[in-house]
């Protein structure tokens, strides 16, 4: 009996709050049209709206304008939620979509230690997934919007791991990329601004990324890491240029 009162309770209080939220569906529906009228972008976007959750259908050329069209309905006066069905245009194949990317991120960042970022990407029926390390935020939060306001992307999955705040191991990615790009052998990929050879720290144990000329650069680029002083360990996962992935 008491099991039923509590469930009767809940339903009673469900019924309830949604027929309070479902007095402002109206007003949440002409503010979410005026809303989205007052862009191009979102011309061919329509909304719903239901006890107070909006829904929203159509299409966008853009996967950033699909998203800031959400986050706009989400922040309108007593919306409780948004259904994001919009669908992205994309008309770009997978592979080209790749390495349209790959390019744009290769050099993004460039003066904000580039070297310090190892983004790897997928793209799968227009879905881009991104994957990696990066040393701050805004190193990550660029890599995304790279993603999300390039032409054929239709979502973007986030698995870059932004790496934890420490002293010790800024002084170490600062170390290990003078002793590589400071040596004779190596200097030359120095003069490439999009910085090949990436490093990655975490608690002192220190991982290599990229691409180079041959095996005795990348044997040499190992044992300039392992040379600097509190690196714990150092994972080679440098590439050799023309070899079998």
């Amino acid at each position: 009996m008491k099991t039923m009162r509590k469930t009767l309770g809940l339903i009673a209080a469900v019924m309830l709050a949604t027929s309070v939220w479902g007095r402002y569906d109206q007003q949440i529906q002409q503010d979410v049209i005026k809303v989205l009228q007052s862009k191009d972008k979102w011309k061919g976007i329509t909304a719903s709206t239901d006890d107070a959750i909006v829904t929203l259908n159509g299409g966008a050329k853009l996967l950033i304008d699909k998203l800031d069209a959400a986050k706009k309905a989400d922040k309108i006066e007593h919306v409780q939620g948004v259904r994001d069905h919009v669908q992205v245009e994309s008309n770009v194949p997978d592979e080209q979509l790749r390495q349209q990317l790959a390019e744009k991120l290769r050099y993004d960042r460039v003066g904000y230690g580039i070297a310090f970022n190892a983004i790897a990407l997928n793209v799968q029926n227009g879905v881009v997934t991104l994957n990696g390390d990066v040393r701050d935020y805004p190193a990550r939060d660029s890599a995304l919007a790279i993603a999300e306001t390039t032409p054929g992307v239709k979502e973007v999955v986030d698995n870059i791991n932004v790496l934890p705040t420490s002293p010790m191991d800024d002084d170490i990615r600062i170390r290990v990329a003078r002793a590589i790009y400071g040596n004779s052998t190596l200097s030359k990929y120095a003069l490439d601004p999009q910085k090949p050879i990436r490093i990655v720290v975490d608690n002192g144990h220190v991982t290599l990324y990229g691409v180079v000329d041959n095996q005795m650069d990348k044997q040499i680029a190992e044992q300039q890491a392992k040379s600097v002083p509190n690196v714990f360990s150092v994972d080679d996962k440098l590439m050799v240029a023309g070899s079998p992935k």
